[in-house]
């Protein structure tokens, strides 16, 4: 039955979804067109919990409106002070989060560099690089990654993290801390796939962007510029001055007429990257800094800016003795003066030329512009008010980058409960998928079989190769593909057909109710989506149970098969899909 049911969905259910969810553009018409009445109570807690959070579990709603929805908010604004023992619970089961960075990289990437350093020893002993030297060589490493057994291979390691990613936005109390968490991986994204990253990733989130996302955004800037895993993945890392701008050697080197340079730790770049030059200047985290991480690129720096500013970090780089971590090697610092955004550096700078620009560019009101519109953006609406955005721009500044009290400016402002933004965003994959397991009270172990789903629909976790990170638009997520995969997700949920993640349905609805087909769909609505389905969703379900096989077969699904089918429906309605 559930093979049939997914080959006909699309026929019936595609065009709706399509219609129903097509592009920001059209939820923003019809938030312009929405009666300006004021949310209700019940309504106020929806959204909250949708925009502060990953969508209500059953009873979740009322339980906010008990409360109060300004108390939730003001908790969930002050997560470490909301106890998670749960969450604490599930995450004790993936031991490389708690790995110290060094432990990582010696269990999971030392016996993969052991096997390329015996591959490249083969190699050298064998010049012509042809004929057994070679061979043996490459044989060296196949034996060595097949002598590596799969708990102790780097792909673990994000296998690990991605699943703590679902189940803290699944499970924890602390929803806001979450949908924050997700929001700043993606605005200072690190690509895991990318060598040494794969067993960076996990100390990036947990030591440098967890603790700071309610503190300074300067605070979180420099903690990014210093992070192993930002300067592998940008280059910075391996970006030195160019010979005559390097300061002198010291006077013994001199003397005995050495270099006077330590030998730079070989790195690997990104393949067909041209900008990942070894042994000079390299441009690439200079530029995402500015363009991404602070002004945005209308932020009115110059290539001259990204070039000078690419100078100042010279010399910011990695250590890999005894794990990897943060250095500054002056001798490889471009020594000579430099300006940026009209700030002078004189010669003989530096690592406080980088500390000193990173707080230039924290406190520019082009910064704070930026940063107001994309939390904004993430919490209000995909286009919000340019007014909201400015007030919280000022917010930003006046508060010297408080992260805490500039979203605070966004929750408290008018804007965020407007009755035109209700409903007018459109969820991420991640957001989506565990937005609909806690809406049908569901239990995962956030396996494998979540992980594919979530990237079948567009958003592996921590894979996003380009340094922009995954969106916060509705159009990079509304495609003919991804809403197939978003049905078929829901429908394979609703049906217990997702191993490690089951639902119970009876639970939210009467026997009563269950009994009856147009019972049933009132009942799960709202339930589920805790509102009415549009009239053009309800036909589409009631001619599904009417016809649940195609025209030769009009025979009604039996009671067991009902609900399932009912509730992937709902889960991959058009509503749902928004939040």
């Amino acid at each position: 039955m559930s093979d049939r049911i997914d080959r006909a969905l699309p026929v019936l259910i595609l065009a709706v979804l399509v219609a129903g969810a097509s592009c920001s553009s059209a939820l923003s018409a019809e938030a312009a067109g929405r009666a300006a009445a004021p949310m209700t109570p019940r309504e106020k807690a929806l959204h909250a919990l949708n925009r502060l959070g990953f969508g209500p579990r059953p009873g979740d709603v009322d339980r906010v409106v008990a409360m109060g929805v300004s108390a939730w908010i003001a908790a969930q604004l002050a997560p470490e002070t909301i106890p998670d023992p749960a969450v604490a619970a599930r995450l004790a089961d993936y031991p490389t989060l708690a790995m110290p960075q060094e432990e990582i990289f010696d269990t999971f990437e030392k016996p993969l560099s052991e096997a390329r350093r015996q591959r490249r020893l083969a190699a050298q002993q064998n010049p012509a690089g042809t004929g057994a030297a070679a061979n043996f060589g490459a044989a060296a490493e196949e034996e060595m990654r097949n002598g590596i057994p799969p708990e102790k291979r780097p792909r673990r390691v994000i296998e690990e993290l991605s699943a703590a990613r679902v189940l803290r936005a699944a499970y924890s109390e602390r929803q806001a801390n979450e949908v924050l968490v997700d929001f700043w991986m993606n605005h200072f994204n690190v690509y895991a796939a990318k060598g040494l990253d794969r067993v960076l990733v996990t100390s990036f989130e947990r030591d440098v962007v967890r603790p700071r996302i309610w503190g300074r955004f300067e605070d979180l800037l420099l903690a990014t510029a210093k992070s192993p895993a930002m300067l592998f993945y940008l280059d910075n890392a391996q970006s030195v001055a160019d010979p005559e701008h390097r300061p002198p050697p010291p006077a013994r080197a001199r003397f005995f007429g050495g270099p006077g340079f330590p030998r730079m730790p070989r790195m690997e770049s990104e393949p067909g990257n041209p900008n990942a030059r070894k042994g000079g200047l390299n441009e690439n985290y200079a530029r995402e800094l500015m363009e991404l991480h602070t002004l945005g690129v209308d932020g009115g720096y110059t290539q001259k800016d990204v070039t000078e500013l690419a100078r100042v970090l010279t010399g910011w780089s990695i250590d890999r003795n005894g794990g990897p971590r943060f250095v500054f090697r002056p001798r490889v610092h471009d020594a000579l003066p430099k300006t940026v955004l009209g700030h002078v550096f004189r010669a003989g700078g530096g690592i406080e030329e980088g500390e000193q620009m990173i707080h230039v560019l924290a406190h520019h009101p082009a910064t704070a512009r930026r940063i107001a519109f994309q939390l904004c953006r993430r919490l209000v609406v995909d286009e919000p008010p340019p007014a909201l955005v400015e007030r919280v721009a000022r917010k930003f500044l006046a508060a010297d980058g408080d992260l805490r009290q500039t979203v605070r400016a966004i929750v408290e402002s008018p804007e965020f409960f407007d009755s035109r933004y209700f409903r007018a965003k459109v969820k991420s994959p991640l957001e989506y998928v565990v937005s609909a397991i806690r809406a049908a009270g569901g239990e995962t172990n956030a396996r494998a079989p979540i992980l594919r789903e979530i990237a079948q629909m567009g958003e592996p976790l921590y894979l996003c190769q380009p340094p922009t990170g995954y969106s916060d638009g509705a159009s990079a997520w509304v495609n003919t593909g991804a809403l197939v995969a978003r049905l078929n997700f829901a429908l394979a949920l609703a049906a217990n057909r997702l191993p490690g993640t089951r639902v119970d349905l009876a639970r939210l609805v009467s026997p009563e109710d269950a009994a009856d087909p147009k019972r049933s769909v009132a009942a799960l609505s709202k339930a589920l989506f805790g509102g009415e389905l549009s009239r053009e969703t309800r036909e589409t379900i009631e001619k599904r149970l009417e016809n649940p096989m195609g025209p030769a077969d009009g025979v009604p699904p039996s009671l067991s098969m009902q609900l399932p089918m009912i509730a992937g429906l709902i889960l991959g309605s058009p509503e749902f899909q928004r939040q």
